[in-house]
């Protein structure tokens, strides 16, 4: 049976969205292989991955303008051969500098994702299909991190780490093969700018005008609630609840799971309810911070703390496309690109800053403080997310000059 041209598209979107977040975290299983094969510090390893990353987040929102003046497809293609390339070319590397330069260069390629990505789905998608779209989108990328250390454990122990990159890496090529054969079906955003009444603004003014540092704000606290609860919740609960680490890990599984399942959840509500989407993630945001707030207050057992971390994640979860969707909504016609690039760039800061001053707390004696701080993390965010919304309704239509 032939597949729906929406479910292609999904398809070949994904496809590359996976490959992104696979690779991040394929190179961190290699890292006591590379430590010997190399002789370099746990620094110098970690250097790689944060290189990576931050290449991405810098260069996320510039591609963004390209992508809204040149069109999409381009960018995904080269991005995601560059990607792909350059995890397979670290196979050949006989020094460790070399590895970290193709990781800045898998970094490139790896910051035309998500401009490229929501701007083709913009396009390509019908707008009662947009909100299970980004979900299916945001799904790919949670199965390529989890997905990217076992399966890479395991062919590191076929084939050695060498062939396991060469494997990975090429991965990418039928990717690129596949959306050149059906490119056709991706369209990409309307870039017309309709007759308005409202502000000229340049796409920089356009990026810090008040609505889009606010959505930027909701993304990145919420990035930042993320990134400690999945940096901390383990040492938390053993070091505050006495949990054993086992259960502790499980309750941290029981999290991502949730979350992950979220995403979809998220996405049907999204379309089916577009009208009412803030008070959904509004309602959401706020029962995952409850739940972290039970779990340091209410003095329970180990097995009931899983069902409420995944509540936790399942709540946080199902807001993540929903709040997608007001992010799109907000964007001025054609300028996906740039207003994507833009505010995504807050989930890879958000996520970096709190694991740092988290751990100092608990070094500190404070650990029964982190999952307080989570909460209030989240509830903030909804200020910042609700105030986006507010911005975006009472501004006045707006056109951005070609540039």
């Amino acid at each position: 049976m032939a597949l729906s041209r929406t479910t292609r598209v999904n398809l070949l979107i994904s496809n590359g969205h996976f490959l992104s977040h696979f690779y991040v975290l394929c190179m961190p299983t290699m890292f006591l292989t590379w430590r010997d094969a190399f002789e370099v510090s746990f620094t110098q390893l970690g250097m790689t991955i944060a290189m990576m990353s931050a290449t991405t987040a810098l260069l996320q929102t510039p591609v963004g303008f390209l992508v809204d003046k040149y069109g999409a497809r381009p960018f995904l293609v080269g991005g995601t051969l560059l990607m792909s390339l350059s995890i397979a070319s670290m196979s050949l590397a006989t020094s460790f500098w070399q590895i970290q330069l193709l990781a800045v260069m898998s970094g490139i390629g790896n910051s035309v994702v998500h401009p490229a990505d929501y701007a083709i789905l913009s396009g390509s998608i019908d707008k009662d299909r947009m909100g299970r779209s980004f979900a299916v989108h945001t799904l790919s990328g949670n199965i390529g991190f989890a997905t990217g250390a076992p399966v890479t454990a395991f062919l590191m122990a076929a084939i050695g780490w060498r062939g396991t990159l060469a494997t990975v890496g090429l991965l990418g090529v039928p990717v690129v093969l596949s959306i050149l054969l059906q490119c056709s079906i991706l369209k990409d955003q309307v870039r017309t700018v309709p007759k308005t009444e409202g502000a000229i603004l340049s796409g920089r003014e356009l990026l810090l005008n008040r609505t889009m540092l606010l959505f930027f704000l909701f993304f990145l606290f919420g990035a930042m609630a993320t990134g400690g609860i999945q940096a901390w919740l383990v040492t938390v609960l053993h070091t505050v609840k006495g949990i054993e680490l086992q259960l502790a890990a499980t309750a941290l599984t029981a999290y991502m799971v949730g979350s992950t399942m979220g995403v979809l959840v998220g996405g049907w509500y999204a379309d089916r309810f577009r009208d009412h989407i803030l008070p959904f993630v509004s309602g959401l945001v706020c029962l995952s911070a409850t739940m972290m707030i039970v779990i340091d207050w209410v003095n329970l057992p180990g097995l009931a703390i899983i069902p409420i971390t995944f509540i936790a994640g399942l709540s946080l979860g199902s807001s993540r496309t929903p709040r997608d969707i007001l992010l799109k909504d907000a964007a001025p016609p054609g300028q996906i690109g740039k207003v994507f690039g833009f505010v995504s760039s807050g989930l890879p800061l958000g996520g970096a800053i709190t694991p740092i001053p988290f751990g100092y707390l608990i070094d500190k004696g404070y650990p029964q403080m982190v999952l307080m701080l989570v909460a209030g993390i989240l509830f903030v965010s909804l200020l910042f997310g609700g105030s986006a919304k507010a911005s975006s309704r009472r501004g006045a239509p707006v056109a951005v000059a070609a540039e």
